[in-house]
């Protein structure tokens, strides 16, 4: 009997911890904050900066060798918008052989902003909605991938 409660508790004890290391996933450990501006008439820039919290990285869109989650946008259709080109990165970005995944891997630290041109076709207020799915990791662990929705202001 005592054998079974020792089993029990140790079971319970390892789906407490993999549920509190989810909730403390990737998104906790990066802040993320959203502007645009206007870059001509009907043209406008908007803007994702990622802050990346102690000694974690957040993998580039091109993450280099396969096994991290590259940071990947998805955006929501909109009638009155259109992208153009792709989204681009501006930051540091390091690129390192990282035994764990067998090869070179892109990432940023402490920070990145992540940029879109959209062009409206009217005047009118509208916005950008998607989400970004991303995951960070330091050299000890690395956090459950995070998706996270978003909706930037356009025009008006």
């Amino acid at each position: 009997m005592m054998k079974k409660n020792t089993l029990f508790l140790l079971i319970a004890a390892f789906f407490i911890m993999q549920d509190s290391v989810a909730q403390m996933g990737s998104a906790k450990q990066v802040t993320l904050s959203y502007s645009s501006k206007k870059l001509a008439d009907k043209r406008y820039e908007v803007s994702i900066t990622a802050n990346i919290n102690g000694n974690f990285h957040l993998y580039a869109q091109d993450a280099g060798a396969d096994g991290p989650i590259p940071t990947k946008f998805t955006y929501n259709a909109n009638p009155l918008l259109t992208l153009e080109g792709k989204t681009k990165e501006l930051g540091k970005k390091i690129t390192k052989v990282e035994e764990v995944w067998g090869g070179k891997v892109n990432f940023y630290e402490k920070t990145v902003t992540f940029t879109q041109v959209v062009v409206a076709k009217s005047k009118a207020k509208t916005s950008l909605n998607g989400k970004i799915e991303f995951m960070v990791c330091n050299d000890e662990v690395c956090l459950p991938p995070a998706e996270v929705s978003f909706k930037i202001a356009i025009g008006g």
